[in-house]
């Protein structure tokens, strides 16, 4: 298995689900960033997730827009991405998976990028506007060095596609819970369950389950019947409204959600 399927089966062996934290790399400022992620990982989180700032995201919602916006202004460039990663994997040992759009990654060079996040301690890519079936260098490259690819599915997703997204992915599938942005909402669509339902007829390993997640009560309803929860915007603003101290506060918070009576069950 890879680090972060091992990640997510110590979890389930602990009796729950796994948590899954994203911060926008370079946010406040680089040092800040760095030391935000190591205080998820202290604080009971199974994957870090890092987003390397981007001029046009298209799945970010706006707290995480205002952050990586601000990251970019700071004067955040590429190089500050496997810095971060080697600072944090050299403090705490939780996987890092990089959330990139894709076109930074071309620019980058697909082979020099996978080196270099491999070199930093990194443990793979989730690319969310990217298909697989578009990927095939990055799949190559992610094959010889042995890096998560992590791809997503979303309620609208044909049988067909379902089948190409497990088959292709790593680590675990990302499940879209709405169609829509990353942003905080009273209440997670249903169409959630359901797809991880269908992604575990087609035979996905891990399905977690991300966007509009806010709450430790949703954390605990999402890993009922998925094997993890992401959230991220809760956590920015944890950050931006008070620091790191607010932030260890709310991760604890939502960590507290993850236990999950099938877990305990199944094991």
């Amino acid at each position: 298995m890879s680090r972060v399927e091992d990640a997510i089966a110590k979890a389930h062996n602990e009796g729950r689900g796994a948590f899954v934290g994203y911060l926008p790399v370079g946010y406040p400022d680089l040092q800040t960033s760095i030391q935000a992620a190591i205080t998820l990982a202290r604080n009971g989180v199974d994957v870090i997730e890092l987003g390397p700032p981007y001029s046009d995201p298209v799945m970010d919602g706006l707290v995480i827009q205002e952050a990586t916006q601000h990251a970019l202004a700071a004067g955040f460039k590429m190089r500050d991405l496997f810095t971060a990663v080697g600072a944090i994997t050299a403090e705490v040992d939780v996987p890092v998976l990089v959330m990139t759009y894709w076109n930074p990654v071309l620019q980058y060079g697909v082979d020099r990028y996978a080196d270099d996040l491999l070199a930093a301690g990194g443990a793979g890519l989730i690319t969310p506007d990217i298909t697989p079936e578009a990927a095939g260098e990055w799949i190559a490259a992610s094959e010889r060095t042995g890096l998560d690819r992590v791809f997503l599915a979303a309620p609208t997703s044909t049988d067909e596609r379902l089948d190409l997204v497990v088959s292709s992915s790593t680590g675990f599938v990302y499940t879209v819970s709405t169609m829509g942005i990353t942003g905080e909402r009273a209440e997670l669509d249903r169409a959630a369950r359901v797809l991880v339902e269908r992604l575990k007829a087609h035979g996905v390993g891990n399905a977690c389950v991300g966007i509009g997640i806010s709450n430790a009560e949703q954390v605990n309803g999402v890993t009922e019947y998925a094997d993890g929860a992401i959230v991220g915007t809760a956590l920015v603003r944890a950050l931006r409204d008070g620091g790191l101290d607010r932030l260890a506060e709310v991760t604890r918070s939502l960590v507290a959600g993850t236990p999950s009576a099938q877990f305990s069950l199944d094991n």
